[in-house]
């Protein structure tokens, strides 16, 4: 469509476009103010996010393994956040209580779990050869 559009048309058309995109942008921004402010798991889980990051450039992991610990540092905030959607919409249905309510908030909390555990696990066994070559090197100091 926009490429059919007159010069000054097609400006007007992108300007527009830049300020959805950076309205789309603030509203994504507020979300993740709101859950760093109100959801303490999300705290600690950007904390240790933090830690691991660091841990990647202290020991230079490979790209790949770099890679892998991003994508499941997302994975368990993604986690978390959809938890916290799914916590609140069934907060909202609260009056109105269905037994289901209950099970809705265990299986996202179960989520969460499966996703934090399996990331504890996929970085020790990447992280698990580092701090094995850093122990043997301070052994012989």
């Amino acid at each position: 469509m926009a490429e059919n559009l007159p010069a000054g048309e097609l400006r007007n058309y992108m300007l527009d476009e830049i300020r959805r995109f950076k309205h789309s942008l603030k509203h994504a921004l507020d979300g993740i103010k709101y859950a760093i402010s109100h959801e303490k798991n999300f705290r600690l889980e950007l904390i240790f996010a933090f830690l691991i990051i660091v841990l990647i450039f202290i020991f230079k992991v490979k790209n790949w393994e770099a890679i892998i610990l991003i994508l499941m540092i997302m994975w368990v905030l993604v986690s978390e956040l959809t938890n916290t959607v799914f916590e609140r919409v069934v907060d909202i249905l609260k009056p109105r209580i269905h037994p289901y309510a209950r099970l809705i908030k265990d299986l996202m909390a179960a989520v969460v779990l499966i996703s934090s555990i399996a990331s504890i696990v996929v970085g020790l066994i990447i992280f698990y050869p580092y701090f094995r070559d850093l122990i043997v090197m301070i052994s012989f100091y």
